[in-house]
Parts: structure tokens; C-alpha cells; sequence
């Protein structure tokens, strides 16, 4: 059974940070790839930064490049996005997803295997 599992969200002031992490397992065969996305009320899930765990291959949306950072751990089963200089428009709810889809489609279109989502607010 594949899993994905989020920690490390919560409320945080303007031009603060936070580091999300994603642990992922299960998944039968390792050609797989990471991602995260996210929703905010009212809007369409998005694309936020996905992780190409053989290629090193990273991909960002244009409103996080700069003030986010897409990493892993040694075993790639772990992916973290540390979140800096955060702005309001970056509350949501952020899900890390997993797939075996290249970089950038899996972040263009979404896996088929989700975690079940994060809080993040940034508000003073």
C-alpha cells in the first residue's frame, strides 16, 4: 500500500518560514517521482514544486522560485520543502503527491497517490 505522509505546516507571520516534509512508501517498483501542491480557498489545486528523484531534475512554479526549496533526504523516500520569505498568497492546504511521471508533468497534472494535505497560513 503506497503511503504519503505530510508534517510541518502551520500558521506562520509574513516574510516567515516553515519546512514541509513528506515521507513516502509503498510504492512496489522505485521509479517514482514527488511533488507538492496546493490549494488555496476558492482556487484550483497548483503545482508548487516537484522533485526528480533519479535525475536530480527540480521543477518550481514561478510564484515560489527564490523563497522555495525542494530537497530530499539520502534514501529519496523523503522530500522536504523549506518555504521561506512567505507571503499571505501562500495559504492553502499543501499535499505531497507521488507517481511515476516525469518532472515537470507530474506536477503539471498530479499523481495518483496523495497525502492527506497540510495546513499552511500566513497572515499577521
Amino acid at each position: 500500500q503506497v503511503l504519503l505522509e505530510e508534517s510541518g505546516g502551520g500558521w506562520v507571520q509574513p516574510g516567515g518560514s516553515l519546512r514541509l516534509t513528506c515521507e513516502v512508501s509503498g510504492f512496489p517498483y522505485d521509479r517514482y517521482n514527488i511533488g507538492w501542491f496546493r490549494q488555496a480557498p476558492g482556487k484550483e489545486r497548483e503545482g508548487v514544486s516537484c522533485f526528480d528523484r533519479f535525475e536530480d531534475n527540480l521543477w518550481y512554479t514561478d510564484s515560489v522560485k527564490g523563497r522555495f526549496t525542494i530537497s530530499s533526504d539520502s534514501t529519496k523516500n523523503t522530500v522536504y520543502l523549506q518555504m521561506n520569505n512567505l507571503k499571505p498568497e501562500d495559504t492553502g492546504v499543501y499535499y505531497c503527491s507521488a507517481d511515476y511521471l516525469t518532472i515537470p508533468q507530474l506536477c503539471e497534472i498530479g499523481g495518483d497517490y496523495w497525502g492527506q494535505g497540510i495546513q499552511v497560513t500566513v497572515s499577521s
